[in-house]
């Protein structure tokens, strides 16, 4: 019989895309004001391994990864989706999207995005959201499975997301240290 308990924290992630360099910059800095600072920014590279976003954001999309310092809990995940959904409303333009924002998390064991989109391998989360399990993490590299998205298959976005678990990692590590030299303390170590 398994005994349930609750989950470890994890490494919130966000890509965000815009026709507008200067867009991307403006809302990382505004997410940093919601979500805590961000500890990680990709270099710029271009969303370019699908046209689907086009027709309503236009051509080229100017594309960045961040990660945030904070460890959150899984279940956080579903509101941060909705406030990041609001962010992008309040860049709307005649109605269409001017950037766009996918939220995510870095566990040990998987990289899972955050969708309003149902799909055969997205688990239905809460309040309209779906985690879709992008990669898995597997003799020290992120994989992707059948349905990865193409960016988040490419080896060079997969080295990315490499290094931002090492630092995860590193920080659950610290964490645990902290955790016992508190336990130390309170049970009157010295």
């Amino acid at each position: 019989m398994s005994h349930p308990r609750e989950a470890d924290p994890v490494k919130l992630i966000a890509s965000l895309f815009s026709p507008e360099k200067g867009l991307v910059e403006r809302v990382i800095e505004e997410l940093s004001g919601i979500f805590g600072p961000v500890d990680w920014i990709s270099q710029e590279c271009l969303f370019d391994r699908t046209r689907y976003y086009e027709k309503e954001m236009g051509w080229p999309l100017h594309r960045r990864f961040v990660s945030f310092e904070r460890l959150i809990s899984p279940e956080e995940i579903v509101s941060t989706k909705l406030r990041t959904n609001g962010v992008e409303q309040q860049y709307l333009r005649e109605g269409k999207r001017r950037i766009n924002i996918d939220p995510g998390y870095i566990s040990p064991e998987r990289l899972v995005l955050t969708t309003g989109k149902n799909y055969v391998h997205r688990i239905y989360l809460s309040k309209g959201i779906y985690g879709d399990l992008t990669l898995v993490f597997s003799k020290g590299h992120f994989k992707p499975l059948a349905w990865t998205y193409k960016d988040y298959a490419d080896p060079v976005v997969r080295g990315y997301f490499e290094k931002v678990r090492e630092t995860y990692m590193q920080q659950r590590r610290e964490a645990m240290a902290r955790g016992k030299e508190h336990d130390r303390l309170r049970q009157g170590g010295t």
